[in-house]
């Protein structure tokens, strides 16, 4: 299953230096504004503990985990709804991504330089995320305002059920983003959901708002007013916050995993920003993972919530889906419970699962299929 987060940002505000160590992929990171033209694409391992459990359970001879993918898109500046900077380049990107991870300064820095030539040593977080979804909402705004006249009158003169229900959506969206406020704070009931789902707006992404603060203050993220600030405004639009330091990442990103947990032990980190990147983004887009597990190889595979079990199955192979009979599945948390596969059995806990059946994070399955 691919699906991608797009990290953007003002350019200078840490999100390739967050790129390179969430990939190692050694994006240009540089002081000055687009240093990224072309979006980066780099894979990511999801990190999942439970891998390591299995591996040793099976005495398996390969541990494969899942991924996801992040883009690192060229940071942008006022005007890029109308084609400044780099600004129909940055568009394009963000429409092909599923979710966007907007990276924000939340650190004072005299030596770092602020777009258009602001104040370098002092920050404005709000002001900063207002830029990037002020493009945003007026890119949304000229798409909507195209189709509204256009649909408008199907809707009117030929009675269509769909060119309705089409124009009461963007009856709801249009003033909104003339308010200045973006699609992902309006309230959908379901058939509204999937018009939305068609107009392919930039505004109804799901965010994952990044406060990038200074190494020295990483350890104590609740007492950073910026950092308040931003979680405040995410709040208003149903986005979600988190707090890491793109400096410090990036020297974790260069360590030996022995020299990785003692160095954040000195932080009083529990695990690395990237992790709790990774795993935000995971949630951000309503995704969980299913495990397979024998000798040859314990694996982990991405699903997204509320996916039955002939969908999970075809993550695999779409054969698997086409000719589902059954999934034979246990819980992760009743296979270390018990111990092993045969003691789950003999528990009662082994179940053969149908159609019908809802995957559930941790799941560990053996799909039974005929084509």
């Amino acid at each position: 299953m691919s699906l991608t987060a797009g990290i953007v940002g003002l350019p200078n505000v840490g999100k390739s230096t967050l790129f390179n160590a969430i990939t190692r992929a050694g994006a240009e990171a540089a002081n000055y504004p687009f240093a990224t033209i072309d979006p980066n694409v780099g894979m990511v391992e999801v990190p999942d503990k439970r891998l390591d459990v299995l591996e040793e359970m099976y005495h398996a001879k390969k541990k494969v985990p899942t991924t996801f993918e992040f883009t690192d898109i060229a940071g942008i500046v006022k005007g890029a709804s109308r084609g400044e900077g780099l600004g129909n380049k940055f568009l394009a990107n963000i429409r092909e991504v599923d979710a966007i991870i907007h990276v924000v300064r939340a650190f004072d820095d005299e030596n770092v330089m602020r777009e258009n030539n602001r104040e370098a040593q002092f920050v404005d977080p709000l002001d900063d995320i207002e830029t990037i979804n002020l493009e945003l909402i007026l890119a949304d705004l000229e798409s909507v305002n195209k189709r509204f006249t256009r649909v408008e009158k199907i809707a009117r003169t030929q009675k269509d059920k769909e060119a309705l229900a089409e124009f009461n959506v963007l009856s709801k969206i249009k003033p909104v983003l003339e308010e200045g406020k973006s699609a992902r704070t309006i309230d959908f009931d379901e058939d509204e959901k999937k018009v939305v789902k068609g107009l392919f707006l930039l505004t109804t992404k799901p965010v994952l708002y990044v406060a990038n603060v200074s190494e020295e203050e990483v350890g104590n993220p609740d007492a950073i007013d910026y950092v308040k600030q931003i979680k405040d405004f995410a709040a208003t639009e149903n986005a979600e916050v988190a707090v890491i330091s793109a400096r410090i990442e990036e020297e974790i990103a260069e360590l030996e995993d022995d020299e990785k947990a003692e160095f954040l032990e000195s932080l009083g980190l529990i695990e690395s920003g990237v992790d709790t990147l990774t795993k935000a983004a995971y949630h951000l887009l309503g995704l969980a993972t299913f495990l397979t597990a024998g000798e040859k190889e314990v694996r982990a595979w991405t699903f997204r919530r509320g996916m039955k079990a002939p969908q999970m199955a075809g993550v695999i192979h779409s054969d698997f889906e086409k000719g589902f009979i059954r999934a034979v599945t246990m819980s992760f948390d009743d296979l270390v419970k018990y111990g092993s596969e045969k003691a789950v059995r003999e528990a009662g806990k082994l179940r053969e699962e149908g159609k019908d059946y809802v995957g559930q994070d941790g799941d560990v399955m053996e799909f039974r299929f005929n084509v």
